[in-house]
C-alpha cells in the first residue's frame, strides 16, 4: 500500500490525532510534546514556518498561532482536507497538498519541522538536504525520528512500507549539510535534533 492511500483511509476511517480525546494526545506529545515546541524559540510573531507531514494538524494548531505565516505540506489529500477544516480558526495558514520530495518551494523559511514523517522518505540525505537549502541563514530545523525500527505500519487490514530513521544516519546526513546540531536529545519514544544554519 502506498503513502496516499494508507492517510486518505486513516480519514474515512475518522482516525484524526487533532480531534483524538486527551489521553491520545499525552500518548502523541511523547514523540513531540512541549520540548520540541519550545525548541522553535518562537519569540516573534514574524517566522515563516514549514511542517513537513502537517497530517490533520495538530502540531499546527500549536505553532501557527506565533508565525506570520504557517506553510504545512502532506502528500495526503484527505488528510489536507481534514486539516484545513481543523486549523479554520488561523488565518495566516497555507496548506499544500503535495510530496515534500518534488514540490518547488518559492519560499525560504525561518523554521521548518518535521515529526514522524521522516520515516516515509527512503533517501534520507535528499530530505535533509532540500530542507537545508529552504532554510534561511540563522533559521532552525527540528526533527523527531521514531526510536521504533519496524519497516512496516501494521494498522491491522493493511500495512505501509517504512523506511525506519537510523539515528547515526540522520546525523550524518545533517552534518553533510550547512546545518549544525545545536543539540540532541531523545524523549520516550523519539530521537530530537535541534539544528540552525
Amino acid at each position: 500500500m502506498n503513502v496516499v492511500t494508507h492517510y486518505d483511509k486513516l480519514i474515512e476511517e475518522n482516525n484524526d490525532p487533532f480531534r483524538a480525546p486527551p489521553i491520545l494526545q499525552e500518548y502523541m506529545n511523547k514523540w513531540d510534546g512541549q520540548v520540541f515546541i519550545d525548541a522553535m524559540c518562537l519569540l516573534s510573531n514574524t517566522a515563516k514556518i514549514l511542517e513537513i507531514g502537517v497530517g490533520t494538524g495538530r502540531v499546527a494548531a500549536k505553532v501557527g498561532p506565533y508565525c506570520s505565516k504557517f506553510y504545512g505540506i502532506d502528500i495526503s489529500p484527505k488528510t489536507i482536507e481534514r486539516a484545513s477544516e481543523n486549523l479554520s480558526g488561523l488565518k495566516n495558514i497555507e496548506l499544500i497538498c503535495a510530496d515534500f520530495s518534488s514540490y518547488m518551494f518559492v519560499e525560504m523559511f525561518d523554521i521548518i519541522y518535521s515529526t514522524l514523517t521522516s520515516m516515509h522518505f527512503e533517501d534520507k540525505q535528499k530530505f535533509i538536504s532540500k530542507i537545508s537549502a529552504l532554510l534561511k541563514t540563522t533559521g532552525r530545523f527540528m526533527l523527531s525520528i521514531n526510536k521504533n525500527q519496524n519497516e512496516y505500519i501494521n494498522v491491522g487490514n493493511r500495512k505501509l512500507k517504512n523506511y525506519p530513521d537510523d539515528l547515526n544516519e540522520i546525523t550524518d546526513c545533517i552534518n553533510s549539510t550547512d546545518m549544525v546540531i545545536e543539540e540532541q536529545f531523545e524523549t520516550e519514544f523519539a530521537h530530537i535534533f535541534i539544528c540552525t544554519k
